[in-house]
């Protein structure tokens, strides 16, 4: 393990050309693209060289709350691409926050090796210090949120700080099922992330990353947004269901909206939920 602070080694501006803005404009708001800025980032953690991106406001002395967001998939699958950062994004720092994401160590070029919630969880929470080099950061309004994998990281970030004063999943991974095979997503990802290892060290690594099996690491006092949709079957709708029993026995506050005919990405809810993530922010960071 490095010594090295965590900090950011370059930034770039996302410049893109006038079709990609118009696409912007329609799917994000044309706000989005007069009151943001989103940059490329590479930056240190634990010595490693990381990408990711940051944005924020323009022309504001004003501090605003902190989001950090995990996005999903495995390797170079799931990275975020350029276009898609300026709009997600972008959007979010339009709500009044500044935002930090991270592609994880090994993908889009960064150095090391993703591995799928193990000392790439380490990725996320050195994006923490990055605040400091953001002059428009308010570094104690911090929140979190994470989409499919990016779920899991999150779950699994939130077990090592209380920083967070809320956090948002949608179609978390809490359960990695590790001897089933009923969803082919979820095969792959064995396949993909875990390696070939003896058994005993195979289920051993699975449930270091299933939250079901350790909520109580989870912060009592951090509100939690879970959505998931009904027909996802990537990530099957009872990570989040089976979560919700552990949260209730624990006593760790949290809202879950089950959305029908929801697929993985509920994109025939895109505004709902874009609304009650917007307001969960409002709630808990502003």
């Amino acid at each position: 393990m490095s010594n090295k602070k965590p900090e950011i080694i370059e930034r770039e501006e996302i410049i893109l050309n006038e079709s990609q803005n118009k696409m912007i404009a329609s799917g994000w708001g044309q706000e989005v693209l007069d009151n943001t800025i989103t940059e490329k980032i590479t930056y240190l953690s634990a010595g490693l060289k990381v990408k990711g991106y940051i944005s924020y406001l323009k022309n504001s002395d004003k501090k605003y709350p902190c989001v950090i967001w995990n996005r999903g998939g495995i390797g170079n699958r799931g990275v975020i691409d350029a276009f898609t950062a300026r709009g997600m994004f972008g959007q979010i720092a339009n709500w009044g926050y500044v935002v930090l994401a991270s592609q994880y160590r090994g993908n889009a070029g960064g150095e090391g090796h993703d591995e799928f919630g193990g000392e790439d969880v380490n990725d996320v929470l050195n994006l923490i210090p990055l605040a400091e080099e953001i002059k428009n950061a308010d570094k104690e309004k911090w929140g979190i949120e994470g989409w499919s994998r990016g779920g899991m990281m999150t779950y699994l970030a939130l077990t090592r700080t209380d920083i967070f004063k809320c956090a948002i999943v949608s179609g978390g991974i809490a359960n990695l099922r590790c001897s089933s095979d009923e969803s082919p997503f979820m095969r792959r990802l064995y396949e993909v992330t875990m390696g070939k290892y003896k058994e005993k060290e195979f289920y051993e690594k699975c449930e270091s990353r299933s939250i079901v099996k350790f909520a109580d690491k989870l912060p009592k006092n951090t509100p939690i947004l879970m959505i998931h949709g009904i027909s996802d079957e990537r990530v099957l709708p009872h990570d989040s269901l089976d979560l919700s029993y552990k949260l209730l026995e624990l006593k760790i506050p949290f809202r879950l909206v089950m959305l029908e005919g929801g697929d993985h990405f509920n994109k025939k809810h895109r505004k709902e939920v874009d609304e009650m993530r917007k307001l969960w922010f409002e709630k808990y960071l502003m």
